[in-house]
């Protein structure tokens, strides 16, 4: 099975050809700034992108009639399942909609794909978009009934993760119960119940400080600071999700250095470098509880988890719960080209947007 995995980004678009779980071409494009400024908004870059990853599936001489599926980055559409979806006309309505209110480059990863499918007459998909919801109900309520939890996250790669380790064990991901920390410039840890993601963290509004967002603040402080006639909204929302965490205490964003300094001497630095783990390991601590203890392992990955220093860190507080493992980076384009892969196995049923 031949499967073209297209991945955008802000100003790139990977690509990848994958021959069942084998990478053939994996490729980043890179776009000129100028030329995308062209654009008013991501859904009018669709062509330009569209025809870029053409020109280059030709320079490296893969013909479209050998594909037997195309598969895009899931953009924001409205609270669904995890799975791979068929993009079909809601979907792409959906993606079309919710852009024009949250505008995110991933958006044209379901629409390039249904494009390119469409024209050799092939199934285009999306899997697992950052709007995965299967919370339990309970987990929704906030404590303040004006505000609803919401499940927001890096659903693509915690469940990446989680297929990785059944696969190592030999195990089928329905069986498993287990907790996935994602640490990136956002961090999210996720309870996975039977192969399902019953409660996380949203990066942008709670949980633990990351190398540039606050997590979880008290909330008379924010409200002290929101009325205080010294910062206007998008001035908060930057702090918080932009220039808070690591950033708002050392002035960088990257781990590796935090922990060089940590090394050379830095009292601050180690303390802001504890704490994160601390506060990593305190909510993985809850996302047990969440599973009443029955938890087969911890999984850690994102970009952070190469610093070993990091994994050390948080074991130290959290084997106790379950063995940890570790999984280092982002698996975004193989996890892309399996979801389509295990559906065209028929290993999974591809599932229906409405």
């Amino acid at each position: 099975m031949k499967i073209l995995v297209i991945n955008p980004g802000s100003t790139s678009t990977k690509i990848g050809v994958f021959e069942d779980k084998s990478p053939i071409i994996e490729e980043t494009i890179r776009h000129d700034k100028t030329e995308l400024s062209k654009f008013n908004t991501v859904i009018e870059q669709l062509d330009y992108r569209k025809f870029a990853i053409l020109d280059l599936l030709e320079q490296k001489g893969v013909s479209l009639n050998e594909l037997d599926a195309v598969i895009g980055r899931g953009g924001i559409v409205k609270p669904i399942e995890a799975g791979t979806y068929i993009v079909n006309e809601a979907l792409i309505n959906d993606l079309k909609v919710y852009s024009k209110e949250q505008e995110h480059p991933s958006t044209l990863g379901g629409l390039i794909a249904y494009e390119i499918a469409n024209a050799i007459g092939k199934p285009a998909f999306i899997a697992d978009p950052v709007c995965v919801d299967e919370f339990e109900e309970i987990a929704r309520i906030s404590g303040l009934k004006e505000i609803r939890r919401k499940s927001l996250l890096h659903a693509l790669n915690v469940r990446a993760s989680m297929y990785k380790y059944a696969e190592s064990e030999g195990k089928n991901v329905n069986d498993l119960n287990l907790i996935v920390a994602h640490l990136g410039g956002g961090i999210t840890v996720a309870a996975i119940k039977k192969g399902r993601i019953v409660d996380v963290n949203n990066a942008n509004e709670g949980g633990p400080f990351s190398p540039e967002r606050t997590g979880s603040l008290p909330s008379i402080d924010v409200v002290n600071m929101s009325y205080s006639g010294k910062y206007t909204r998008s001035d908060l929302l930057r702090l918080f999700t932009k220039e808070g965490g690591v950033y708002s205490y050392l002035g960088t964003n990257n781990i590796k250095e935090v922990i060089e300094r940590v090394k050379n001497g830095d009292k601050v630095a180690k303390e802001v470098f504890d704490a994160m783990c601390y506060q990593i390991a305190k909510e993985i601590g809850g996302m047990a509880t969440v599973l009443k203890g029955d938890v087969e392992a911890i999984i850690i990955t994102g970009g952070i988890a190469y610093n070993e220093e990091v994994i050390q860190e948080i074991t130290k507080r959290v084997s106790f719960i379950a063995k940890v493992v570790s999984y280092p980076g982002e698996f975004e384009m193989e996890a892309l080209a399996f979801a389509a892969l295990r559906v065209l196995k028929r290993e999974e049923d591809a599932k229906i947007y409405t």
